[in-house]
């Protein structure tokens, strides 16, 4: 028992500078950006998106090299549902009126994010996942991000400018910038190792699948910068930016991280994740595509995506 306590320990010290590491990473970048002339819009939709996601994706690519693939598609699947049912369903309760959308997400968002959730089940459906699949994952990526600047260029200058709230730095802080990004580079890169290898050991240790360590303590631990930012936007009076992240971070999720990491090593799929992953998340997912049709979440609809929440980590864990 104190060995488990030690692996236990060490997982949520890791996850933690992992987390911050990746705070500080994606500060730094935002500021190089300016410096350099990248207009706040695109670093949002570039580096602010995938500063919140960098958890999942460094995770996932060392779970890869380390030959425990089944890592990643658990943290994926259980990442998606827990940026749905927990993050959605928190933002809605903890906001005062209901969160309305004022932008049409109907017209490409939903259809996008839906269809990536889609098209990542139809991939894992033969419990493989090949470089073949992965690339096709990593080009659905890039036509999200294309057109996530486009839409933004025909944004009013006003929002555009609201998207990242960094001041530029001065030649001379550039140079601390570059330090701060390359220390928080090693240090994702060495929480990560020791957030994988400590699950691989609980696991183990457990004698459970690390997939379902995965799905559970690892996605909602990778998904505390989305948590972060959409709890902040959503008290911030800022609604749109609350969904819109987990919007991209789910479309991140299924094409960039399962992507990326595809391509250092074929993914092995887990039966389990394929029997009970798969149908949860596209369940949430098709669930969050018609709530969303009315442009607004209501409070009541946020305790019924946390009671979903609920009932699927109870099923994860063997409570029910």
């Amino acid at each position: 028992m104190p060995e488990l306590s030690l692996f236990a320990l060490i997982f949520l010290v890791s996850l933690f500078i992992l987390i911050k590491a990746a705070k500080y990473f994606t500060l730094s970048a935002q500021k190089i950006g300016l410096f350099f002339g990248i207009t706040p819009f695109i670093i949002g939709v570039t580096i602010v998106s995938i500063g919140t996601s960098l958890p999942e994706l460094i995770s996932s690519i060392i779970a890869t090299l380390k030959d425990s693939s089944e890592i990643v598609i658990g943290n994926v699947i259980g990442s998606n549902i827990a940026n749905i049912c927990l993050i959605l369903g928190l933002a809605a309760i903890i906001s005062p009126r209901a969160l309305f959308i004022e932008y049409d997400l109907l017209d490409v968002d939903l259809p996008l994010f839906t269809g990536a959730a889609f098209f990542l089940a139809l991939t894992v459906a033969n419990q493989q996942f090949s470089s073949g699949e992965a690339v096709l994952c990593v080009l659905g990526f890039f036509v999200y991000l294309l057109y996530a600047i486009n839409s933004g260029d025909r944004a009013p200058q006003e929002n555009r400018d609201e998207k990242v709230k960094t001041t530029q730095p001065s030649k001379r802080s550039i140079y601390k910038e570059f330090i701060i990004l390359f220390i928080s580079a090693i240090l994702i890169f060495i929480a990560a190792n020791y957030t994988i290898d400590s699950v691989i050991k609980m696991a183990k240790f457990l004698n459970v699948g690390t997939e379902i360590i995965a799905v559970s303590a690892v996605a909602i631990g990778t998904s505390l910068p989305e948590l972060i930012v959409t709890i902040k936007a959503t008290q911030q009076g800022d609604p749109e930016m609350a969904i819109g992240n987990i919007l991209g971070s789910n479309i991140f999720n299924s094409f960039a991280v399962m992507g990326i990491a595809g391509l250092v090593k074929e993914l092995v799929i887990p039966a389990s994740v394929l029997r009970e992953g798969i149908p949860v998340m596209l369940a949430v997912t098709i669930l969050f595509f018609f709530t969303t049709q009315d442009k607004k979440v209501t409070k009541w609809e946020g305790w019924f995506f946390i009671i979903i929440y609920l009932w699927f980590m109870g099923k994860t864990l063997s409570f029910f």
